[in-house]
């Protein structure tokens, strides 16, 4: 039976869909059996990001909604054998979803696969809701900024009140994502520092991935980083937190990006 994991915040811009793409493809890479379903029905971007928009036949409202089945809506990634997604839809709203239809479709997909994980889409409306309805754990991904942290909180309750588990008086296990993290502007005041953020929040931190360009690269070539550049500071942290959500205890630190000599040399000689 599979693990139900949700990505989720309250900001919009955070993360989310392109952490979805990177902690999934870790995961496969681990030999697990993952799949990503994309919630933001509307906007659908998880295809981009996994480089599986050409690809799309059938999606999530297809399969929640019975007009075919879920084997026919995924789509396996060409890459890593064990890794899947489900796309959502573009041309409907939200309101396509219904509890019902995603409750089955679930159901389906934890016999299926080791891992499921939900990329949610911002806020705390129905599709949000939906999303996490059903996790067994949760990834928030924050930004160290104030709005950012203020939403994660709102989401937070959400997840310990509305949630099955909830319904049940059971926790749903929740981590914390610091994303695009940059130490030196933490330092001089210019965004919160980790310590800030886990105070505020009080929910276990998983990784920090740093501010990087390989991030943005990744996505516009529709691959993960974690595949694109396993090595890069950012691809690290993932796969830290991978190893962390498997039950690893590996101490936490701020990843930064490898330097060679002439880097080195060069940045003595103009400091």
């Amino acid at each position: 039976m599979a693990k139900v994991l949700v990505v989720t915040s309250g900001k919009g811009g955070v993360g989310k869909t392109t952490s979805t793409a990177a902690l999934g493809a870790a995961l496969a890479q681990t030999g697990k059996n993952v799949v990503v379903v994309d919630f933001d029905v509307g906007l659908r971007n998880l295809d981009l990001v996994m480089g599986a928009e050409r690809r799309v036949v059938f999606d999530l409202i297809n399969v929640v909604q019975g007009d075919a089945k879920l084997a026919q809506a995924l789509i396996r990634d060409k890459r890593v054998e064990t890794l899947s997604i489900l796309p959502a839809s573009q041309t409907r709203d939200k309101d396509a979803l219904t509890p019902e239809g995603v409750a089955r479709v679930m159901d389906e997909l934890r016999e299926k696969f080791d891992w499921v994980i939900c990329d949610s889409p911002a806020g705390i409306e129905r599709g949000a809701q939906l999303a996490m309805y059903h996790a067994d754990q949760a990834v928030v991904v924050t930004n160290p900024e104030v709005s950012s942290v203020r939403d994660s909180d709102r989401i937070i309750g959400m997840l310990d009140s509305t949630t099955e588990r909830a319904k049940r008086g059971e926790k749903v296990d929740k981590h914390l994502l610091l994303t695009r993290y940059d130490p030196a502007r933490a330092a001089r005041g210019e965004m919160l520092r980790t310590e800030d953020v886990l105070e505020i929040l009080s929910i276990p931190l998983l990784g920090i991935v740093p501010e990087s360009e390989e991030v943005l690269r990744a996505s516009n070539l529709g691959t993960p980083v974690t595949l694109s550049n396993p090595t890069s500071a950012p691809a690290r942290a993932y796969f830290e937190a991978v190893r962390r959500l498997e039950g690893e205890k590996l101490d936490i630190s701020v990843p930064t990006e490898r330097k060679g000599l002439f880097d080195w040399l060069f940045k003595r000689s103009v400091a």
